[in-house]
């Protein structure tokens, strides 16, 4: 059966999930849609998990079987873990025929480890050690000291998705160390041809905050058309700022340095569009699919975004098509006197703390749990 995801898959784009829960990992569901929708991938973050594990009883026989010594962390990383070695063996042929490029599963380190890079480095390692699958992907946050992790990581071997990605310069960062991992790896005799990354670059939300403001300038207009100029930028900021952190994908993955690199194996670090659910209403619910599609590239998807695609998404090359128009976007937007700078800086920082405040509530949600389980209340 060939569906409009089947499309986006060929047309370059692959469909990855963004979600993960037990049940699904256990009743079918995933292998289904691994064969119905042309489902590539799968990633996770804090908040999916504090939902999944909140929600029912799937995690309580295995929950009161961890020894009461572990701590909340701990119980998470071993709950964690069982789930995404579940999810990395059901991507396990999508992982051997599209030799390695698709077919990963992402577990986060930490959130609260977003500026501690060697405890980054400490904890990805950990993970992957305990998950011990290849198509395994430790997601990392996009920071500086993100950064400094990643090119570590990327030269020890382990696979890494680079998360909270907002802005062009933080996409440059990350290209660059995802280069001279590659580099260092290359210099210690290591294989190239089995390590991979994706930047986790994120959409939807940049709208929802540059929109705001330029609502607010619209209101504070002196006359209609001054009015209408502003409100008539709304929309457009989220795609146009990916179509350039896709030109500079284009521009980093080419030439001399790339080219030795490829010659040794080397993929590229694919840009993953991330937050890809329509916020505003007033847009087409699959518009930051639609507008990002081509070449080495990842979308992951909430369910109700995939099953909005697949029922009427349409597909053509889109990624890379008007950057000069996107360029101009960007310069409409400062002479509106609005930094997108700082707006990028400012939801890196709003995304950190939700992640951290997920992950907080998830390790108070599990110690809650375990005390109720292990009084025989019910849960």
């Amino acid at each position: 059966m060939t569906t409009r995801l089947h499309a986006l898959r060929d047309a370059g784009t692959s469909p990855w999930l963004d979600y993960i829960d037990r049940t699904m990992l256990g009743n079918g569901e995933l292998e289904r849609r691994i064969r119905d929708d042309a489902l590539m991938g799968m990633t996770s973050n804090p908040t999916i998990f504090e939902k999944a594990l909140a929600e029912g009883q799937a995690y309580d026989a295995e929950l009161a079987a961890l020894p009461a010594s572990l701590s909340a962390r701990q119980c998470f990383e071993q709950l964690a873990t069982t789930d995404v070695q579940r999810a990395c063996d059901a991507f396990a042929g999508v992982y051997a025929t599209s030799q390695r490029v698709d077919g990963y599963v992402s577990l986060e380190v930490g959130p609260d480890l977003a500026h501690d890079a060697a405890g980054t480095i400490a904890e990805a390692r950990a993970l992957w050690a305990a998950v011990n699958r290849p198509n395994l992907m430790i997601k990392v946050p996009g920071t500086a000291e993100g950064a400094d992790a990643v090119r570590t990581l990327i030269a020890e071997g382990i696979n890494v998705n680079v998360t909270l990605l907002f802005s062009v310069e933080a996409h440059a960062r990350v290209i660059e160390a995802y280069l001279a991992g590659l580099e260092a790896r290359a210099a210690q005799g290591g294989a190239l041809d089995h390590v991979a990354s994706v930047a986790s670059f994120f959409v939807s939300r940049v709208d929802s905050a540059i929109d705001a403001q330029l609502e607010a300038r619209a209101k504070a207009a002196t006359d209609a058309s001054a009015a209408d100029a502003l409100r008539a930028l709304q929309g457009r900021t989220a795609i146009a700022n990916a179509k350039l952190a896709y030109a500079l994908f284009a521009e980093r993955f080419s030439g001399p340095r790339w080219d030795a690199l490829a010659a040794g194996g080397a993929q590229v670090q694919r840009p993953l569009w991330a937050s890809t659910s329509t916020k505003n209403p007033a847009y087409r619910d699959v518009i930051y699919v639609e507008a990002l599609i081509g070449p080495h590239t990842v979308n992951t998807l909430p369910p109700a975004t995939l099953d909005a695609f697949r029922d009427h998404g349409e597909t053509s090359r889109t990624v890379d098509a008007n950057v000069p128009a996107a360029s101009a976007h960007l310069a409409a937007l400062a002479a509106a006197g609005i930094s997108l700078d700082a707006v990028t800086e400012q939801l890196l920082s709003e995304g950190l703390a939700s992640f951290a405040k997920s992950f907080e509530t998830l390790l108070g949600g599990l110690t809650a749990k375990r005390a109720a389980l292990a009084s025989g209340a019910t849960a």
